[in-house]
């Protein structure tokens, strides 16, 4: 599933959006009655290692991309095993 699937199939609910990581979207998440776009964990700190060291990529995700909540529908972020 990729960003413009996303829009086209939930254009009545204001699904936000974690800016560059386009790339990392598996699909999307419900808790309860909440959607959510949902991303790759570890491909989301791979797209931040073009930019930083692994250490950095790891410590800036958790901080500023998972640890930021921006309202109702905030992107989630999973863990593959």
């Amino acid at each position: 599933m990729n960003r413009k699937t996303i829009e086209e199939t939930y254009q009545d609910i204001p699904l936000l959006f974690a800016d560059g990581f386009d790339k990392a979207i598996v699909g999307v998440s419900q808790q309860f009655n909440s959607l959510s776009v949902a991303y790759d964990k570890s491909k989301c700190i791979e797209i931040l290692k073009n930019d930083m060291s692994e250490d950095e990529a790891i410590e800036y995700f958790e901080y500023n991309v998972a640890g930021a909540y921006v309202g109702e529908h905030t992107p989630s972020f999973i863990e593959r095993w």
